[in-house]
C-alpha cells in the first residue's frame, strides 16, 4: 500500500561539498521531472479559490502548492528550455515522492500525456492515410519520444496494431510497484490519438510488478 503525505526532505537538487565527486552526466530529460511536478501542482489546487485567498498559505499540506515545489518548477522550466538532462537519482527521488500519494497512477498518467511533446502530424495528411500506415507512424513516434526523454528504449512493439511489451525496464527499477508504468500509457495514448484523430485508450493490462511475465501496453477504441 502506498504511503500518503508529503516528504519534508523533498528536493530534486543535490548539494555538493568541496570533496564531492564531479556530477554524473544526466540521462533523463529535465522535462520528465518538470511534468511530474506540474501535474502535482495542478492536481493539488483546490476546486474553487476566493479572489483574496492564497492557496499556498491556506492549504500548506498540499505538496503541490508548497514553495519548495514552486521553486523546483521554475528551475526545471529553465533546464527544459535548454533541453538539459538530469541525473537518474533526482528522478528516482521524485518518483518516490509521487508514490507516497494515493493518486500516484493518475499523476504518472497525466505526466505522460504532457511528455508526448508538441509534435502533431499534419491534419490533412492524416485524413488521407489509411490506418495500416498511421499505426506504424504512431509507434515510431512513441519509440522516438521515449528514447528522447530517457536516453534508452522501453521494450519494443510486437505484432498487432499497437502493442508495446517490455521486461525488466528501468521504470520498474525506479518503481517496483508498477505505478510509474502508467506514464507510458499516458504518453502513448496521446501520441496515438493525434495520429488517428479520435479517442483511443492505451491501457496497461499486464505488469511485471503484478507477477505477470512482462509489461504490456495496448490500444483499444
Amino acid at each position: 500500500m502506498r504511503e500518503t503525505g508529503a516528504s519534508s526532505r523533498f528536493s530534486l537538487g543535490h548539494s555538493k561539498g568541496p570533496s564531492s565527486a564531479p556530477p554524473v552526466k544526466g540521462k533523463i530529460a529535465a522535462s520528465v521531472a518538470l511534468s511530474l511536478l506540474e501535474v502535482i501542482q495542478a492536481r493539488d489546487l483546490p476546486g474553487e479559490i476566493l479572489e483574496s485567498e492564497n492557496p499556498a498559505q491556506t492549504m500548506p499540506r498540499r505538496l503541490g502548492l508548497s514553495g519548495v515545489v514552486d521553486v523546483q518548477i521554475r528551475r526545471l522550466r529553465q533546464q527544459a528550455r535548454r533541453r538539459e538532462r538530469i541525473d537518474e537519482d533526482q528522478v528516482r527521488d521524485l518518483f518516490h515522492l509521487v508514490l507516497r500519494r494515493p493518486d500516484s497512477e493518475e499523476v504518472f498518467f497525466q505526466a505522460g500525456q504532457r511528455l508526448a511533446g508538441k509534435m502533431k502530424p499534419p491534419f490533412g495528411i492524416v485524413r488521407l492515410l489509411p490506418q495500416k500506415i498511421l499505426f506504424p507512424l504512431a509507434r515510431r513516434q512513441v519509440e522516438k519520444r521515449i528514447k528522447a526523454l530517457f536516453s534508452r528504449p522501453v521494450g519494443s512493439f510486437v505484432r498487432g496494431s499497437f502493442i508495446l511489451e517490455a521486461r525488466g525496464h528501468f521504470l520498474l527499477e525506479m518503481d517496483p510497484g508498477g505505478d510509474a508504468c502508467h506514464l507510458l500509457s499516458g504518453l502513448a495514448q496521446t501520441v496515438l490519438q493525434r495520429y488517428l484523430c479520435r479517442d483511443v485508450v492505451v491501457s496497461h493490462p499486464s505488469c511485471q510488478a503484478l507477477k505477470h511475465e512482462r509489461c504490456q501496453w495496448s490500444a483499444s477504441e
